[in-house]
């Protein structure tokens, strides 16, 4: 039997990000019998707490796992499974910088999923960056294995320090579900939406995703946008939708958290639109190409290498507004490669591979 920590997220049951529903995907796979899970979880932002969940041990740390306690948090996290597992996962690499400490504690094997790279945001102060790259470096330098979810971050892991990587991208069939034709009718009803007569958009709404850029193409189109986002966590966020709400054909809603009421969203657009441009593979990307639409994605390797080129691309507001002015668009060839690389069961074997 293999005995597996994983840290890093805030834990399972996710109801956060894209390395949550990772870890929520690949336990409740566990294609082989011969692996036991523990996840370590934040009592804080976890809502409720388990002995178990899907076949899983959990244990918790009395912290925010987000945040400027998420580095202590790592931290304390792996001091708490330092013994007893053949291999730790490590998911980001905030909690990195303890990685030359933590080696000298434990005999397991490490592996480390190092994400996007954090230290190229936008979001983030001159110290901050300096940091995360730090973090970074440890990471690559000290862990037995290093995971990139895209093409993009793997060659920059091998032409930056010169280690190889194993290429793991993120799953997405889970965002599949059957929603009653009568239930479907109902919700685009509320929103007042037409199948198939408008484009869809989900990400936060941050400088590095695009939302200005995007905004600005749709107030000039003649489709309709609905944009899903945390409109009022930010002064940008907040002028945005004060600059667009006056546009008959945007439609700014907050974050929904209802699965139907997401998928029915989704499933019924013509358009999906994805603005993001720093990180590596993008979770919202890759549950996107299920839904078999054509998607319209900002132009950087990351996206290019998700989509396998199999979408349209754009740096700007006018490339988006021409891109929209395209007949007969399908996203079937993007469905199709979804369906062969980015289903949790092909994914969950990836990861079970290493350990």
């Amino acid at each position: 039997m293999k005995k597996i920590a994983i840290v890093g997220t805030q834990g399972v049951p996710a109801k956060y990000g894209g390395f949550e529903s990772l870890v929520e995907n690949i336990i409740g796979q566990n294609c082989s019998s011969g692996i036991n899970y523990t996840v370590l979880c934040s009592s804080l932002d976890m809502p409720r707490r388990f002995c178990e969940y899907k076949g899983s041990q959990l244990k918790y740390v009395s912290l925010h796992a987000n945040g400027i306690s998420s580095v202590l948090y790592d931290i304390i996290s792996m001091i708490r499974v330092k013994a007893g597992y053949d291999t730790i996962l490590i998911l980001g690499t905030s909690g990195c910088i303890f990685l030359p400490i933590f080696k000298l504690l434990t005999k397991s094997r490490i592996i480390v999923n190092i994400d996007g790279l954090e230290h190229r945001r936008e979001k983030w102060g001159i110290l901050a960056r300096k940091f995360l790259l730090l973090s970074e470096n440890f990471a690559i330098r000290y862990a037995d294995v290093i995971i990139a979810d895209n093409k993009g971050i793997q060659d920059y892991v091998t032409d930056t320090y010169h280690r190889m990587t194993k290429l793991i991208a993120y799953g997405g069939d889970h965002v599949l579900r059957n929603v009653p034709i009568e239930t479907e009718r109902k919700i685009l009803n509320l929103y007042k939406l037409k199948k198939n007569d408008y484009a869809i958009t989900v990400c936060r709404i941050e400088p590095e995703n695009n939302p200005h850029i995007i905004l600005e193409a749709f107030s000039q189109a003649d489709i309709t946008l609905v944009f899903i986002g945390n409109w009022t966590h930010s002064q940008y966020a907040r002028s945005l939708k004060e600059q667009y709400s006056h546009f008959t054909n945007i439609k700014l809603l907050d974050s929904i958290y209802d699965l139907n009421t997401l998928y029915t969203l989704r499933s019924n657009a013509a358009w999906y639109i994805h603005g993001h441009s720093a990180g590596g593979t993008n979770p919202s990307l890759v549950e996107a190409m299920f839904f078999g639409k054509p998607i319209a994605a900002f132009d950087v390797i990351y996206n290019r290498e998700t989509t396998n080129n199999k979408a349209l691309y754009f740096t700007s507001s006018k490339d988006l507004l021409n891109l929209l002015s395209l007949k007969n668009q399908s996203g079937a060839d993007l469905r199709k490669y979804a369906d062969e690389h980015y289903t949790w069961k092909h994914i969950a074997k990836l990861y079970e591979s290493l350990y």
